[in-house]
């Protein structure tokens, strides 16, 4: 399936802290990911879909946001929840994405419809945390090309993802960053190379 969501969702190298208040009951959790309209996270808190909970956090130095989100969905310990919130938040929220992005922190991986080709965009970090999303837009979703312009951090286990997406799949890199494309043909260089991971 494409990715038509109205905000795109990001995830992290490494979860965020969330604090969270609901009910009179004060706990924390870790953000699994976030838009600029919300978020989904675990917690141990018996959050109640429907319900208004305060969420405090910070993404990686950036100020503290404090937040009032509505539960909208609840699966075990993973809660989704929608933000209440006037521009100012939305300001820091955009803000401490856009920061985490930059320095590779975070990740958004999108699949989109181009001239009749299956486009993965990765922006930010290209990290083993896109492995789930990277492999399913691989596997279900189907990928021509993968856009690499916006990546400003990569791993061993991002290179290893790509190794797989040409080898195995056939897919073509296309625009590449300067950070990819010194990384990238690293890579390449090193003798038997291959698609496992």
């Amino acid at each position: 399936m494409l990715d038509q969501r109205r905000h795109q969702r990001i995830r992290f190298s490494v979860p965020p802290l969330v604090r969270i208040g609901h009910g009179g009951a004060l706990g924390e959790g870790w953000i699994e990911n976030l838009s600029v309209s919300g978020l989904m996270a675990r917690s141990n808190l018996a959050l109640e879909v429907g319900h208004t909970a305060g969420c405090e956090f910070s993404l990686f130095g950036s100020p503290i946001i404090d937040v009032p989100a509505m539960v909208v969905s609840r699966v075990g310990d993973l809660f989704g929840a929608r933000f209440q919130t006037g521009p100012i938040n939305q300001v820091l929220i955009d803000d401490a994405i856009n920061a985490a992005l930059a320095s590779g922190q975070a990740s958004i991986l999108a699949v989109r419809e181009l001239a009749g080709r299956r486009v993965m965009r990765i922006s930010g970090g290209l990290n083993g945390a896109l492995r789930n999303d990277f492999m399913h837009a691989l596997t279900r979703v189907g990928v021509d090309e993968i856009d690499l312009e916006g990546v400003t951090a990569v791993d061993q286990s991002g290179l290893a993802l790509c190794l797989v997406a040409t080898g195995r799949h056939g897919v073509v890199i296309g625009a590449q960053s300067e950070c990819f494309a010194g990384a990238w043909k690293l890579a390449l260089a090193i003798p038997g190379a291959t698609g496992n991971i």
